[in-house]
């Protein structure tokens, strides 16, 4: 089989794939491929979180955590509540909600997992400074697994990786020949930055919008979400790399998106009585 036929072969291969795979993310309606099965990374992110509840030592801050329970529940119950008065499938319904508090002053973080595996670091809590700050920054990275982003991530990083074989075949060898040369990934470098990174800082922005819904669902106020990351813009200052070299938006352009979306979600999604 010559370069051409083969080329066209996969090239129609995939598109049948990617066109049986597509979804939606719920409220925003942005379409997305989701090619590996939630039920495996699910697990795979079950078996993960294990691991770092044993490797990191997690405080024993009853209050605090309990605090961080009580207002993943809360979110937890709005965002189901939510999808079911309005008639939508409950993307939540295979989650197995948990929540550890991570001993760690240096970082300020959090995040959640697929199927709700929920970490957050004692030095976010700094930044948060109280229950709807904490509401917020709990909000956003919910919203990442709500909106199914580590599946889309994956399966973009499987279609690259195979749409990076065909070209290189595609060029004769070029991309492969261009690394040996200059001892860098050039096909991974482009696919990053021209790639990865804007659909990166996209997620990163509609978990962002999503996590200020599921927040105000709950019934807390959002308009603590700019002032986070005002704080969060000061404690970083002269530390962030430019945004086209970054997986998230810039501070500054976060902190203009947020004040943006903050009057409508208000109106549009007040709190939920579960």
């Amino acid at each position: 089989m010559n370069r051409r036929k083969f080329i066209s072969y996969i090239g129609c291969s995939c598109c049948s794939l990617l066109l049986n795979q597509c979804s939606t993310v719920p409220i925003t309606d942005r379409r997305q491929l989701r090619l590996i099965p939630e039920s495996s990374l699910n697990n795979q992110a079950a078996q993960i979180y294990e691991q770092v509840k044993k490797k990191e030592k997690l405080s024993d801050d009853l209050n605090q955590l309990n605090q961080i329970k009580e207002i993943g529940g809360r979110i937890e119950d709005a965002v189901s509540e939510y999808f079911d008065r309005n008639n939508i499938p409950d993307p939540t319904v295979n989650f197995d909600w948990e929540y550890i508090l991570v001993e760690n002053k240096k970082v300020k973080n959090a995040w959640c997992m697929p199927g709700g595996k929920i970490a957050v670091y004692t030095g976010i809590l700094e930044v948060t400074k109280n229950k709807h700050g904490l509401s917020a920054v709990m909000g956003h990275e919910i919203a990442h697994a709500v909106a199914k982003h580590s599946i889309e991530r994956a399966s973009r990083s499987m279609v690259l990786n195979v749409g990076t074989q065909i070209a290189d075949i595609a060029t004769g060898g070029k991309l492969s020949q261009a690394s040996r040369v200059t001892g860098v990934n050039v096909a991974g470098m482009l696919a990053q930055f021209g790639i990865n990174n804007p659909f990166n800082r996209k997620q990163e922005s509609e978990a962002d919008y999503l996590g200020l819904i599921f927040s105000s669902l709950s019934g807390y106020d959002i308009r603590e979400t700019t002032k986070i990351w005002e704080r969060m813009k000061k404690a970083n200052k002269g530390k962030e790399p430019p945004e086209w070299m970054s997986t998230h938006p810039s501070t500054t352009r976060r902190i203009q998106q947020i004040s943006d979306w903050i009057p409508g979600i208000i109106l549009d999604y007040p709190p939920v009585k579960t």
